[in-house]
């Protein structure tokens, strides 16, 4: 901040402020012009969404599964069925129905040591190893002992109380000593005595040994264990999984996993008889051996430990039904046949079910109708923009000028300021009258009855407000669907070929499309950079001029700055020279 104006008395700040707001008017206009392109450039591309989201949902026009969607109707609520679009209208009549069975396994007997033991689902199942009547074990046949230690370890947690002794086979192959296993303290080990350490597996000795020992096969409750369950997909194929669990963890956290692993699998544990169950979630029998099971088991902890044996399955069976006279077997519940997938519920001996198959009339009058309603609501939308008013008088709002204004008035003004920047743009304008034209032309070499929307009840509104808003005859047009679906179809997805014409559909695709590829070279979209589209050039232009012009009002500035420093420093001087000669005069 300068300090100025002590010899003049003069406010120089705001004398300069002033001066510079005279030269910086052209540089309002520069920053308005730019206020104005940024508001083009922004209308064109919030159309362009809206031509876009036309443009798609013409792509869903022209598409045959929009106008042969199929409705499916059953006489008996046991058999359901649904059917695709290539679907034939066709009936069939299912009878003697019997559902595939799910295929289940549970353990052969409880896995607790007696009837009185309830196992805790959530407790680890290290903790409970004593509950079970036959914990999983496991055989170490590899520890040793090197010359001069006096400890080897197994990893992991070892249940001392089911390891009496171990046997030690000295380095001459031959000599064996037993120590008998201790679990108080490594300072309580006498003569032939080992020390367990239970939580970590590890064994000592009461000193080293003074050569390489190896220890014999221990057999122990296992801490760590894995087992393996396979089942089969749809296709026959096998779905193996291997889990591997640790004593640390619970029955719940194995139930969890195995219900959320790939193999289509339910599991619980059942308190009440001590034992696991795991059914397949799908019905039916998939394993392609004719002696094969839908479950199978790998694994002592499956088959020692909660006696489950996959000889004992039930269910896994498939379904049998009667189809239109002929007995079929199916492995699953739910079948296709000719793009009507059937699913049967329950079992239906001696009753029948028919099923019919026809064309969904309904949706295929929703499609149109919601296709021409988008229409109506786009050409609504850029007609508003090609129309509206210019307001001459409202210009873009500085920064200064707005702080003078409440957030409504600003948003009034620029609500007047941004209007009519679209109107009557050509590229619009262009693209509405393609659109229409689409719609008036009829469809040629068509072989049904329809080639003109005016057949189906689809007419241009009379009312010139509208400005070319289509108006729907629903009851000619439903009559027109249920009389020749096919035909229908065929106006709006033509494409041109085996000399016909362009379906309506494609023709306003084509037309939105083309309108946005000329949005998109003058007002660019978010993947252009500036130098790719017009306003994006014209505003790096006004860019460049402001720069230059922010460049020239520094220059400007310093050079009023210097003026007013100089007479400050003349009308010093000039005081000076005054107060010299004024005591000269006195001091005389």
């Amino acid at each position: 901040m300068r300090l100025t104006g002590f010899q003049s008395g003069l406010d120089i700040n705001q004398m300069v402020s002033d001066l510079m707001k005279a030269q910086r008017m052209p540089m309002n206009k520069l920053t308005q012009q730019k206020q104005l392109l940024e508001w083009k450039r922004d209308d064109y591309r919030e159309t362009n969404r809206l031509l876009n989201d036309f443009r798609n949902l013409s792509f869903d026009m022209t598409l045959q599964k929009t106008y042969s969607q199929k409705t499916v109707t059953s006489t008996n609520d046991k058999v359901t069925a649904t059917a695709s679009s290539s679907a034939s209208n066709v009936s069939y009549t299912l009878s003697d129905v019997q559902i595939a069975k799910v295929a289940t396994n549970s353990s052969t007997s409880s896995a607790m040591k007696d009837s009185t033991t309830k196992l805790d689902v959530t407790t680890s199942l290290w903790e409970q190893r004593d509950k079970f009547g036959s914990f999983q074990t496991k055989t170490v046949t590899d520890a040793a002992v090197a010359n001069t230690e006096s400890t080897f370890t197994l990893g992991g947690k070892v249940d001392g109380s089911s390891l009496d002794t171990i046997t030690v086979r000295m380095a001459d192959g031959t000599t064996l000593v037993d120590y008998e296993v201790i679990t108080s303290s490594v300072s309580d080990i006498v003569g032939n005595q080992v020390y367990l350490n239970e939580e970590t597996g590890e064994f000592t000795f009461a000193s080293a040994f003074t050569e390489d020992v190896t220890v014999e096969p221990i057999n122990i409750a296992a801490f760590d264990f894995e087992f393996k369950i396979t089942t089969y997909n749809q296709a026959g194929e096998a779905v193996p999984q291997t889990f591997s669990f640790n004593g640390d963890q619970s029955m719940d956290d194995i139930v969890k996993e195995i219900n959320n692993s790939n193999l289509g699998l339910t599991a619980f544990y059942d308190e009440f008889k001590g034992g696991l169950v795991v059914a397949k979630r799908e019905a039916g029998s998939f394993n392609p051996s004719a002696t094969g099971k839908e479950i199978e088991f790998e694994g002592d902890f499956l088959t020692g430990v909660m006696n489950l044996d996959q000889t004992a399955e039930t269910g896994g069976t498939p379904a049998t039904v009667t189809i239109n006279g002929v007995v079929t077997e199916r492995n699953s519940n739910t079948f296709t046949i000719n793009g009507v997938t059937f699913t049967l519920k329950e079992d239906m001996l001696g009753q029948s079910a028919v099923i019919n198959v026809a064309n969904d009339t309904d949706q295929t009058f929703d499609a149109v109708k919601n296709y021409i309603t988008k229409y109506n609501e786009l050409i609504e939308k850029i007609n508003a923009k090609t129309g509206e008013p210019i307001y001459r008088d409202y210009k873009p709002l500085s920064d200064e000028e707005k702080e003078s204004l409440s957030e409504k008035q600003i948003e009034q003004w620029e609500e007047k300021a941004r209007s009519g920047l679209l109107r009557n743009d050509s590229i619009l304008t262009s693209g509405l009258g393609k659109m229409r034209s689409a719609l008036y032309e009829s469809v040629s070499g068509l072989t049904g009855q329809y080639d003109q929307l005016a057949q189906l009840g689809i007419t241009t509104s009379s009312n010139y407000r509208d400005k070319g808003k289509l108006i729907i005859d629903e009851d000619k047009l439903k009559a027109a669907i249920a009389n020749d679906p096919n035909s229908v179809m065929q106006m709006f997805t033509s494409n041109g070929e085996n000399g016909t014409g362009l379906g309506i559909a494609r023709k306003l695709r084509n037309a939105a499309e083309s309108t946005i590829k000329g949005i998109e070279a003058r007002a660019g979209n978010a993947a252009r950079t500036a130098q790719q589209f017009t306003i994006g050039r014209e505003l790096l232009n006004v860019d460049q001029r402001i720069s230059a012009f922010e460049r020239r009002m520094q220059t400007v500035e310093d050079r009023y700055w210097r003026q007013f420093t100089a007479m400050e420093k003349a009308i010093g001087q000039s005081n000076q020279q005054s107060t010299q000669l004024m005591s000269q005069f006195f001091s005389g």
